[in-house]
């Protein structure tokens, strides 16, 4: 029972003994009746389902080729009946519990369904379609059950709990031992120690829970859709370059609104296209249309809000905690929800100060250029781009020129990674792939091993829910003999037809943060499944990530992709150092749009379980101003009616990972700065320490062994501006 198919089967989904007591037999039975999916009567043979067997294509990538819509569902219901099969098996055992007889066969068995899960799921997010969405809402109420027939398995938790207590008798090397801790702790935190009465509860909480994040995450992607803004007048647009309109009208005509511009809006309350946009009137319907989404109609969220956050108070004081937050840190390395407000509470009046700085300048050009009217929140980036250009002279659109597409992937973060780690990124375009944008390479380390299958999957399309991650078709693991296939998903928009895509810094960083992820999966080199690659906490998870950022903007790495996509002249010096030195510019917006969400996130979770429900735009209100963070024209980047990481599942109580996360890779760039910065010898000390692991130890252990001591926050303030470079 890998932990990597429970994590698919509940965070994908959206976030995871004993009743008069039936032979185990009839349990079995009963779950497998339970998890039955209704399926596709047009559905191919099971001979004919490529599902049913791992794939014939290298590291056992998936044959996009031959997989249709059809086979998932049966291959879910035949997953999951093979899977409790395997479970029962070892529950009926009767040689004693060992090691390998009850955790390494857990960590073998569910092969099927973790791997339709995987795909599917991946699919659902980068790929969806009305009969994918259909499928999923019906698999999540399933795949909650089948969570629960093994987490709250009473006899196989008595194995599982006789190996933890005679732990030290077992003389486990350091992986296996963290192995064991790692399963007990996960089977305690589902619930395996409550009474027949209080399992019951709990699993009617998990059921609706499930059933309605799917719902949640469901109505985003419809409502990405639903709220984009169309524009009648070619004349509203200005301040958009000719490339943008033209993809804007193309955007209209796919859409069935032929003569018209339609300005797509992205998962985050503030819109990019507001930077450019002249027209005040359009810059204020754009944000309300963002900002407003999920709060009425048909896909009104904030029922669902309201319910979400008190069924997960009431699931952790079922199992014995004040709250969600304090039932989600456990096992983390911040702990417990007081360090998480401590760290941000502290950072609260430096940001403040520098956005309330930022916003003075905003002001007072509004004001030179004759405005009678305070900044709102339609107003900042139009304004910020402006005083940006004053201070800096820098224009946003000359230097995307310089950011080519192609030449960003291939000389930015390619080149980089192969300087860090000697790897290697070779096209495989005989890989088939599950939607034409997407481009398929094959990792090779220095010395010619391949070591995965990469996918890199960047543009925004309709049926691609918002945002940017990374995840995985086939997870690392040599007891199970397995090489990753990794994804990368963002949302850049593409360039028109026949025209190059140019892509703004920030796309570019995040383009870094990805292969971050990527990386982790890919340079894996761990036993079991359950500890390999990101399978860490929250708050480590965004470690490797926000570590290869600042690699972006490293002199070296700017002169190998920054290059004009029409003349192929290298970024002049002087550009050059204008982007480098804005780079912090807004950095007070930015951090506190971040911590405002991550503060009512905190909040959110913080809620104990006999809290009524809550009226949502009142508490959010409430939360922002208990912290000093409620500045009207700059709002939490995330609402709670459209917060996927939070009320979506995913990162519930536990948003505030980015800043902790960032703490840990401000100081690891810093540190390899000091010791020579984008070398060999500093990468592999890197990956060997880091990226190498996974979970096979504690995340902390694992940095001390790369850096020498524990990290500060130091670095972080002056990464962010907040603080001035020494000497």
């Amino acid at each position: 029972m890998r932990k990597s198919l429970l994590a698919v089967a509940i965070v994908a989904v959206a976030a995871c003994s004993e009743a008069p007591k039936p032979d185990s037999k009839s349990v079995q039975a009963t779950e497998v009746e339970k998890a039955q999916v209704a399926g596709d009567q047009t559905a191919p043979a099971a001979q004919d389902n490529p599902l049913l067997s791992p794939s014939t294509l290298q590291y056992q990538a998936p044959d996009f080729g031959q997989i249709k819509d059809g086979h998932f569902a049966p291959a879910f219901e035949q997953g999951m009946r093979e899977h409790l099969q395997e479970i029962q098996a070892i529950v009926d055992n009767p040689e004693p519990a060992s090691f390998n007889n009850t955790i390494v066969a857990m960590e073998q068995s569910g092969a099927l369904l973790t791997r339709v899960s995987r795909i599917f799921f991946n699919l659902v997010g980068s790929d969806s379609n009305e009969a994918r969405r259909e499928l999923q809402s019906k698999l999540a109420p399933q795949l909650a059950a089948h969570s629960d027939s093994i987490y709250l398995n009473a006899d196989l938790f008595a194995r599982v709990e006789k190996l933890y207590n005679q732990r030290v008798e077992e003389e486990l090397d350091a992986e296996s031992a963290r192995l064991l801790e790692d399963v007990y702790d996960n089977f305690v935190k589902a619930g395996a120690k409550l009474s027949v009465e209080q399992k019951v509860t709990l699993r009617a909480l998990n059921e609706e829970h499930s059933k309605l994040t799917t719902q949640f995450s469901q109505n985003l992607l419809k409502l990405s859709k639903d709220i984009a803004v169309i524009v009648d007048d070619k004349s509203e647009l200005d301040g958009l370059s000719e490339s943008k309109i033209k993809a804007a009208a193309e955007a209209a005509a796919d859409a069935g609104h032929e003569g018209k511009y339609l300005i797509s809006i992205t998962n985050t309350t503030r819109q990019p296209v507001l930077a450019s946009l002249k027209n005040r009137e359009l810059r204020q319907r754009i944000w309300e249309a963002s900002a407003h989404r999920g709060t009425s109609g048909e896909l009104d969220n904030r029922p669902l809000v309201k319910r979400l956050v008190q069924i997960r108070a009431q699931k952790a004081g079922l199992l014995g905690f004040d709250n969600w937050a304090e039932y989600q840190l456990t096992g983390t390395m911040a702990e417990k929800p007081e360090n998480v407000l401590s760290m941000l509470n502290s950072m609260v009046p430096a940001v403040v100060k520098n956005t309330k700085a930022e916003q003075a300048d905003i002001q007072a050009l509004i004001e030179r250029e004759g405005g009678d009217f305070d900044v709102q929140p339609w107003d900042w980036a139009y304004y910020a781009e402006k005083v940006r250009q004053e201070k800096y002279e820098l224009d946003e659109s000359e230097v995307r020129e310089y950011f080519e597409f192609n030449r960003v992937l291939n000389d930015g973060l390619f080149y980089t990674m192969n300087r860090l780690y000697g790897i290697t990124f070779k096209p495989r375009p005989d890989l088939p792939v599950y939607h034409p944008d997407v481009q398929a390479f094959e990792l090779f380390d220095h010395d010619g091993e391949s070591l995965a299958i990469f996918y890199a999957d960047y543009f925004a399309r309709e049926g691609k829910r918002g945002g940017a991650w990374m995840s995985s078709f086939v997870g690392q693991s040599e007891l199970l003999e397995q090489k990753p296939v990794v994804v990368n998903v963002m949302n850049i928009p593409k360039g028109p037809e026949g025209e190059a895509t140019l892509v703004s810094f920030d796309h570019v960083t995040t383009m870094f943060h990805e292969l971050g992820h990527g990386l982790h999966g890919m340079l894996s080199k761990v036993h079991y499944p359950s500890l390999a690659g990101t399978a860490v906490s929250r708050d480590f998870v965004e470690f490797p990530s926000t570590f290869e950022e600042d690699w972006a903007s490293h002199p070296e790495v700017l002169a190998n992709y920054a290059y004009h996509y029409k003349t192929g002249e290298a970024i002049p010096d002087e550009l050059l150092a204008k982007v480098l030195k804005a780079k912090n510019f807004n950095m007070g917006f930015d951090t506190l749009e971040y911590m405002s969400a991550a503060l009512l996130d905190m909040e959110w979770h913080s809620l104990p379980a006999d809290a009524e429900q809550q009226d949502v735009e009142a508490f959010e209100a409430e939360a922002l101003a208990k912290h000093g963070v409620d500045l009207a024209a700059v709002p939490p980047r995330y609402k709670s009616t459209y917060f996927a990481h939070s009320i979506g599942g995913g990162y519930s109580a536990g948003y505030y990972a980015y800043m902790w996360s960032e703490i840990l890779a401000a100081d690891a760039f810093a540190y390899l700065r000091e010791r020579g910065g984008l070398t060999r010898k500093n990468g592999d000390l890197y990956r060997k320490n880091i990226l190498e692991v996974g979970n096979s130890r504690a995340p902390m252990e694992s940095y001390v062994k790369f850096r020498g001591k524990e990290p500060t926050t130091d670095a972080l303030l002056v990464r962010r501006g907040l603080k001035p470079t020494e000497g």
